[in-house]
């Protein structure tokens, strides 16, 4: 039997974890990947999920199905009740600001249950904003944020500490933070197995030997939020020119183009700048173009250049295929990308001080996040001598491509394959719920108000006329069951949905009052009969006495109160 401790509740939403249909970005890929990956691999006694209502949960079962063909129950939790969670008492998060989700524990008692986050994208101004609302939230000492490498968890601990500066001087004390381990995102290696008939298809299509390299790229293609392809295209027709005659470069671009503009830009550029390399853009959302470019390439590059990017899974992907990887000493690549499996470009940008003007027009909307990410990227440079020498080299050496290409599938199978990545999660969660448990004392547990949702009839007590004390009043009922049926179809409250009773719970407590006949009943009368909560009786009273279901007949008890 394993341990609850080492498993956690899966939030589920389909923006999270569905490319399919929500749109390819990189968080959905990674989110995706990490599902089939934690079906495959997590040693749980069940899978549980938690979502807004039964289509998440039946989309998390789809998935569930589709990964693997484990038959690990399924068990759907519910955000109205969370603590059905129990005997797991871990969240598991896919985004690193939770601070909503710690204000929704919030109603149970900080030491209910954990929260674990995971960073992507850290650079737009909501994330960046985020961390400061979780360090102003009821976040617990025994929650996470899983930042997916070293350069990253150097950027959101920055974030955090400028939080606290701010709120210590404000406010002169500051919370637990929460634990920020370094555990890099995983991928399915064997989806990315080289597949030869998949290689042969593709350079068999366009006419490409074997002494034609090509160079490809797996990537959504943003100019502004993933890599200028400028430097790329200016050292790949350097590189051209220093090869003997008869070998030829060929650039293919797998991947979506983020609009137009994108589109114009690679192609321009490619036009502009490698005349004498073709270049070939391949559909990044159609599987057989992914295994083809992968397949179908010698050398992968991923020059990154922008904050957008935090971790790249696109060169372990690569690496998990047997390519050679070129690409920038950029964040996650400087963790994943080591001298034996490929090669990264130096690069080069300015200070905290030449970069200030960008901060302040992103803040106050002077520039859009596009902008704000093309700014950074312009005075960014990435070495081009050093990435046209990688190019060349790894053009004239095939021996050295396959052996980086051997390391690469080793490497990327032994340390990021969702096998060996799970379970650190699942250690993760382990110490988070010792943490919980050390801490379960000074934790409050009981529930505390949240002053983002109060009571709406707390906060807004002073706009009735009065507040109904308990019982509501003794009241007979003058409609039936066909008058309540007829005010509900008039007032279609089905339409709009959510509504603030079910329409059986409001016929069986008109039921009670009708039995009750000319001698009437309270709501506390009601409430003890049909073994109810009392204050869904009291809700439901009050709608009766608005649309003259029922009506008062002892004015001698003190019904209402008046407001504070």
């Amino acid at each position: 039997m394993t341990d609850p401790a080492r498993n956690a509740v899966i939030y589920y939403a389909d923006d999270a974890y569905s490319p399919e249909s929500k749109g390819l970005n990189g968080r959905r890929v990674a989110g995706a990947s990490f599902l089939k990956g934690f079906f495959r691999h997590a040693e749980v006694e069940e899978f549980v999920s938690l979502s807004q209502g039964t289509n998440g949960a039946k989309s998390f079962a789809k998935l569930y199905a589709a990964s693997t063909q484990r038959d690990v129950p399924h068990r759907p939790v519910f955000m109205a009740e969370p603590l059905r969670m129990d005997p797991l008492g871990t969240l598991y998060y896919p985004s690193p600001n939770f601070a909503g989700e710690a204000w929704k524990r919030q109603r149970f008692g900080m030491g209910s249950y954990a929260i674990c986050g995971v960073t992507h994208t850290t650079a737009t101004q909501s994330v960046m904003q985020g961390f400061l609302d979780l360090r102003a939230a009821p976040q617990a000492p025994c929650d996470a944020i899983i930042c997916t490498s070293k350069a990253v968890h150097a950027a959101t601990l920055r974030n955090i500490e400028l939080a606290d500066d701010h709120l210590l001087d404000r406010f002169g004390s500051l919370p637990p933070k929460p634990l920020l381990p370094v555990i890099p995102l995983g991928i399915n290696c064997d989806d990315f197995a080289h597949d030869p008939k998949a290689r042969k298809r593709l350079r068999e299509r366009m006419n490409w030997g074997n002494d034609d390299i090509v160079v490809a790229t797996l990537s959504r293609l943003l100019p502004y939020g993933k890599f200028d392809p400028g430097p790329l295209f200016i050292a790949l027709e350097r590189a051209q020119a220093r090869l003997p005659k008869g070998k030829k470069l060929h650039f293919v671009a797998c991947g979506i183009y983020g609009d137009t503009h994108s589109q114009t830009v690679f192609e321009s550029c490619a036009k502009a700048f490698m005349p004498a390399v073709s270049y070939l853009h391949l559909d990044g959302a159609d599987a057989t173009a992914r295994i083809e470019t992968l397949s179908g390439a010698d050398i992968f590059t991923f020059p990154i250049d922008n904050i957008q990017e935090t971790f790249g899974l696109a060169p372990i992907e690569a690496m998990a295929a047997g390519l050679p990887v070129v690409t920038s000493d950029w964040d996650g690549m400087r963790d994943t990308v080591t001298e034996d499996v490929g090669i990264r470009i130096p690069t080069l940008t300015v200070g905290p001080d030449h970069t200030a003007p960008e901060a302040w027009r992103y803040h106050h909307g002077g520039l859009s996040y596009q902008q704000y990410g093309n700014n950074l990227s312009a005075m960014t440079e990435i070495d081009l001598a050093a990435l046209t020498d990688a190019i060349v080299a790894l053009a004239l050496d095939e021996d050295k491509r396959r052996a980086m290409g051997k390391a690469g599938q080793k490497r990327a199978r032994e340390i990021y394959d969702w096998a060996q990545i799970v379970p650190q999660m699942q250690d993760l969660w382990a110490e988070q719920a010792a943490i919980r448990s050390a801490h379960a004392d000074k934790l409050p547990k009981s529930p505390v108000p949240t002053p983002m949702a109060p009571s709406p009839t707390d906060l807004f007590e002073s706009y009735p006329s009065r507040i109904a004390d308990q019982g509501v009043c003794h009241a007979v009922a003058i409609g039936d069951e066909a008058t309540l049926e007829a005010v509900l179809t008039a007032r279609r409250y089905d339409k709009i949905g959510g509504m603030f009773e079910r329409p059986d719970t409001l016929k069986r407590i008109l039921r009670v009052i009708l039995a009750a006949g000319e001698q009437g009943t309270d709501a506390r009368a009601v409430a003890r009969t049909l073994n109810m909560n009392i204050l869904t009786v009291e809700r439901s009273w009050v709608f009766f006495l608005k649309y003259g279901l029922i009506e008062r007949r002892d004015f001698r008890c003190r019904a209402w109160r008046r407001h504070r």
